[in-house]
């Protein structure tokens, strides 16, 4: 890479960082970190002192693939739900989501609200699995269906079930490899791809 290029990438970088920046204050995606949690970070911060170099830098690492499982699974749940409420109305829970899954979430909820946490959101939508996204666009296929450039409903599922298998490592802490971090950049690709 000559020079000029390098100095290009770097003003480029600068420009896109500047805007993120921007986009970022201007969305208060800092906002929810109260006072509290910004006292209590110092409760914590002598013990991870103590963490192994090693442990710290995977956290790190995993931290991107955490963050783009998050966009990606809260993107798929407000399409489902974008889609859902356009097609079947307000009532679109009770109407079109298998009894199994609406029966889990509710499960999920109660059991969080027994414990005494603070609702993680009003939508039982938030409350389902990865997985039991997946069932929700396999039952209501005749919504999703025109969303997906031509491809097969077990075409999507595939995708999706991909999607769920690299999850595992993601939500449960542990590594990914670098085979499967690709594998979960692909699957994501993938996803995107499938609603050109």
């Amino acid at each position: 890479m000559n020079t000029f290029n390098l100095e290009l990438f770097f003003l480029k970088s600068a420009v896109l960082t500047r805007d993120l920046r921007a986009a970022m204050n201007r969305e208060n995606v800092n906002a929810s970190r109260g006072a509290l949690e910004i006292q209590a970070d110092s409760l914590v911060a002598d013990y991870l002192r103590q963490v192994d170099f090693g442990t710290v830098a995977d956290a790190e690492r995993m931290s991107e693939f955490y963050r783009l499982f998050y966009i990606l699974e809260n993107d798929i749940r407000d399409l489902i739900e974008g889609a859902l409420e356009d097609s079947k109305g307000t009532g679109w829970w009770d109407g079109a989501v298998p009894q199994a899954v609406r029966e889990n979430a509710k499960k999920n909820l109660d059991r969080e609200a027994a414990e005494g946490l603070p609702p993680r959101s009003e939508r039982f939508l938030d409350y389902t699995t990865f997985g039991e996204l997946g069932e929700i666009i396999r039952e209501n296929w005749d919504v999703f269906s025109g969303m997906f450039s031509n491809a097969s409903r077990n075409r999507v599922l595939r995708v999706i079930n991909r999607l769920n298998l690299v999850r595992g490592p993601i939500a449960h802490c542990n590594f990914l490899p670098e085979e499967e971090a690709i594998r979960l950049k692909l699957a994501v690709r993938d996803w995107y791809k499938l609603m050109e």
